[in-house]
Formats: C-alpha cells, sequence, structure tokens
C-alpha cells in the first residue's frame, strides 16, 4: 500500500450558511497525479484550500503525511501555485526574487541563501523554461509566464506534494506544454500532485487518477472521464481565463 499524503475524511464546508460541499471524503497516496474536475462554481477549489487549511472546515478532518492539518508544520513539504501570481499591478520583483521566496519554508527567513538554494532556483526556472527571464520584473511577463513563474516558486522548495488551483486556465499553449513538461519531471523524480482543472489539455497523459465534484459532492472517483458536449469538440478552446486573481503572497512556501 502506498503511503497516504493527503485524507479528507467526510469534509463539510460552507458560506454564510450555505453548504458548499458536504460529506466529502479523499485520499491521495505518494506518487499519484489527482485532477479535481468540476463546473465553475462546483467547490473544486475550496476543496483544496480547504486541504491546505485557506478554508475551514464545518466538520470532518484533513490529514497531510499522516498527521492532523492543524498540528501540521512541515510546510515546506507541500509546494502552492495558485490561481494567478497578480502581479499586472506592477509588483517590483524580478522573476529570480519571486522563484526564491520559494526556499523561505525550507530555510528559514533569518539564513541567507546559500548554494544550494541558488541551484535550486536555477533549476526550477529552467524546468518551466524560463532560464533567459531571470532578471525581467515579473510585471512585465505574460499571463502564461507569470504563472510558469508561479510553478517555478513552488518547485523552488523542492517539495514532495504539489497542489495546484488550475494552474493552466487562462494561459498560453506553450505555457501550458512547459507546465506539463515541468510536472512531468516532478513526477518522475517521486513527486504527488493534487491539482483542480477546467480542462486538462497536455495534463492529460499525466493523470492517474480523476475526481469530479458535483453537487456538493464526489460524483465521481476513477480514471478521467471522456470530454463532453462542447469541451469533445477538437476545435474547442481548452484556455478559460474565469480564475480570480490571487494576491501574491498569500501562500508562498
Amino acid at each position: 500500500m502506498s503511503t497516504p499524503v493527503i485524507t479528507v475524511t467526510r469534509a463539510a464546508i460552507g458560506y454564510e450558511g450555505r453548504a458548499v460541499l458536504r460529506d466529502v471524503s479523499l485520499t491521495v497516496t505518494a506518487g499519484e497525479v489527482v485532477a479535481v474536475l468540476g463546473a465553475n462554481g462546483s467547490g473544486k477549489s475550496t476543496l483544496i484550500r480547504s486541504v491546505l487549511g485557506l478554508v475551514p472546515l464545518s466538520s470532518g478532518s484533513v490529514e497531510l503525511f499522516d498527521q492532523p492539518a492543524r498540528r501540521f508544520r512541515q510546510w515546506h513539504r507541500i509546494g502552492y501555485v495558485p490561481q494567478r501570481l497578480g502581479a499586472g499591478g506592477g509588483v517590483p520583483a524580478s522573476v529570480r526574487e519571486v522563484v526564491a521566496a520559494g526556499r523561505l519554508a525550507r530555510r528559514g527567513i533569518l539564513r541567507p541563501p546559500g548554494r544550494a538554494d541558488r541551484k535550486a532556483v536555477a533549476t526550477a526556472l529552467a524546468a518551466v523554461g524560463l532560464a533567459d527571464r531571470t532578471g525581467d520584473p515579473v510585471s512585465t511577463l505574460s499571463g502564461g509566464q507569470q504563472q510558469r513563474v508561479l510553478i517555478a516558486r513552488a518547485l523552488a522548495g523542492e517539495p514532495e506534494l504539489l497542489i495546484l488551483d488550475e494552474p493552466t486556465a487562462g494561459v498560453d499553449a506553450a505555457s501550458q506544454e512547459a507546465f506539463a513538461g515541468a510536472l512531468q519531471e516532478f513526477v518522475a523524480n517521486g513527486g504527488t500532485v493534487l491539482l483542480v482543472a477546467h480542462e486538462l489539455g497536455p495534463l492529460r497523459p499525466l493523470i492517474s487518477r480523476a475526481v469530479v465534484v458535483h453537487g456538493g459532492g464526489i460524483a465521481h472517483d476513477g480514471p478521467v472521464p471522456e470530454p463532453a458536449g462542447h469541451h469533445a469538440d477538437p476545435a474547442h478552446d481548452h484556455v478559460h481565463p474565469h480564475g480570480p486573481i490571487e494576491p501574491a503572497g498569500l501562500w508562498s512556501a
């Protein structure tokens, strides 16, 4: 049996008296790539944010690496990629500086960066195809490139688990391909992935299991379901720029 990395047990989540998720249970084991699918507003992003403790549970429990989430402190083991960087407003940070922030949970705030930190940052930037943009201000990059910066920031921390919230939504095809390649390498090195997606696109061959959230619960847990309706059209555009802007400092470990 593979080791459980995430265990959600009978979780319920609600906002202002409205139930979003009810009696949801989910286990992700080491080495899996699990995609959480569902329509907009289905609660799929809420589910993964609850795993990170960003959204409180009304009832139920979450465990990370066999520890209750409320007592979990080893955040360097987890890399998180939100939907948007929010850098378009003029964040005066370079690509290198943003990616280097991914090392903080591992080395601590007070210790200056060392050789291992610089190597991890360079490796992460190369993995997402941005090695030639390290000194550029993040605000000068395209939306897809900014998303690659977020992915590199998470990879720089050398996590065991990546949690990604619609990482390819609203980004160009080249960035989607670059992300798929980086994720493939991460998994090949023993990493575990939980990601939210509206469309899988180039990520589909990497997915080992799909979880479909519908009606406040899990409607499917198994192989990736075939696209239906207009999503099955080969000409369908798989870019959906619908995710909310997230502040860059929300959860930078």
